[in-house]
């Protein structure tokens, strides 16, 4: 157990049984149940559609992502479904991430008032076996679940991660460790002066793409998000950069003493990389200027 797991308030471990009951698929209040690219293509070749008629059929689009539709009257997932044994999942073996990670979500474990408030909905909750903090970061980190169930050794090392990365994320790593080797040795050292960060000063507009700003509120956490109240970066602070390791492909490429012929060509060769992989994940391509970003999240 690490020092984070010992000063947690459920240190000791949490009880839970999933007594199928599916309550936590149903309403009476509305939700959300996100499902990615992936998990799209599983569950449509678990119903034998295409996968763009499952969409059309079963998906909403909220924001940048894509959840499963509810029963309008009873706000219940529509793959929740009366039977002879009671309410079930009808998708069960390809349930989303979300689905597989319940109860064990951030909101219901920021306190035992919390966790005690949806024990009250859910009558698994606080019976049956007891969880460690390590079994429940497991449970959480169930992103990838598709791939850690084809092979059991393959299981035990995801469970032993401590964190999941989303193909999505990893993918614009991935991109950001591409752009940074094309500067090495190609682009002047940056001096960190900052005042390309002040953009209403510099005259200059920061334009960033969707894959990029879902990595950046996935790195950075959402509770840590700035709205930009003037015309400086808000991630700013005594000119330097907080959010460094996380900063957009515009702050990486654009350098006040570089060949603005060569930062063009990285800007376009990096943009048609974006656009890909919104392709890729069916994500939709924006590009928009920092201030818009950030208020949509």
């Amino acid at each position: 157990m690490n020092n984070d797991d010992k000063n947690r308030w459920y240190a000791a471990g949490l009880h839970f049984e999933c007594h199928k009951c599916g309550r936590c698929c149903s309403g009476p209040t509305e939700g959300y149940i996100w499902v990615t690219k992936p998990e799209i293509q599983l569950i449509a070749n678990h119903l034998n559609m295409p996968p763009e008629d499952f969409k059309r059929k079963y998906l909403s689009r909220v924001g940048f992502r894509k959840s499963i539709k509810e029963v309008p009257r009873t706000h219940d997932c529509v793959f929740l479904q009366q039977t002879s044994e009671g309410k079930r999942c009808t998708i069960y073996p390809v349930r989303p991430a979300q689905c597989r990670s319940w109860p064990f979500w951030p909101g219901n474990l920021s306190s035992p008032y919390n966790w005690n408030l949806a024990a009250q909905r859910c009558p698994g909750i606080n019976r049956g076996p007891a969880f460690t903090p390590e079994q429940i970061q497991t449970k959480q980190n169930t992103k990838n679940w598709w791939r850690e169930e084809k092979n059991t050794e393959t299981h035990r090392c995801h469970c032993e991660r401590s964190e999941a990365i989303s193909p999505l994320i990893q993918e614009v790593t991935d991109i950001y460790q591409w752009l940074d080797n094309q500067l090495k040795g190609k682009s002047p050292a940056c001096v960190t002066c900052g005042k390309c960060c002040d953009f209403e000063a510099y005259d200059h507009r920061l334009y960033v793409t969707t894959p990029e700003i879902m990595f950046f509120a996935d790195k950075i956490e959402s509770q840590n998000i700035k709205k930009m109240m003037t015309g400086r970066c808000s991630y700013q602070k005594d000119d330097k950069c907080t959010v460094y390791p996380y900063r957009f492909a515009g702050c990486r490429i654009f350098n006040c003493k570089a060949d603005p012929d060569f930062q063009s060509y990285l800007t376009e060769s990096v943009i048609k990389k974006f656009k890909s992989l919104c392709d890729e994940f069916d994500v939709p391509y924006r590009y928009v200027d920092l201030p818009t970003a950030l208020k949509s999240l």
